[in-house]
């Protein structure tokens, strides 16, 4: 879904709880607040491998739980498109990752056979 008629801008689609308002732009390889202050910064490795390379969050907006729900909308975008994620960034692998252990399993591995996306 298009927001505002934004070109590259799209609502996640069917945002885990408490994501509600993280726009996905694509063209940019983020995941954003509406005012684009916060964000989280990605690479595509392949169509099947998200490197989350950066999350950042204004001082004046720490504290609000926005890192964690940048990064509930970018789990909930690979999940559902069959891809694996590589944790480069320190507050994904250090801080949300030990918190979320249930998405460890959409963590790219060396030895993990390449991933085939689902269609986008």
């Amino acid at each position: 879904m298009a927001e505002g008629g934004g070109v590259g801008k799209q609502e996640v689609e069917a945002p885990p709880p408490g994501t509600g308002s993280i726009v996905w732009r694509e063209d940019a390889g983020r995941f954003e607040t509406p005012d684009g202050e916060a964000f989280l910064e990605y690479r595509l490795h392949s169509p099947a491998v998200m490197d989350m390379v950066h999350t950042y969050v204004p001082r004046s907006k720490r504290g609000q739980g926005l890192a964690a729900r940048l990064c509930d909308a970018a789990f909930a975008h690979a999940r559902g498109r069959g891809m694996r994620v590589v944790p480069t960034c320190s507050y994904i692998s250090d801080t949300y990752l030990p918190r979320n252990p249930a998405l460890e399993e959409l963590v790219y591995k060396d030895q993990d056979p390449h991933p085939k996306p689902s269609s986008m």
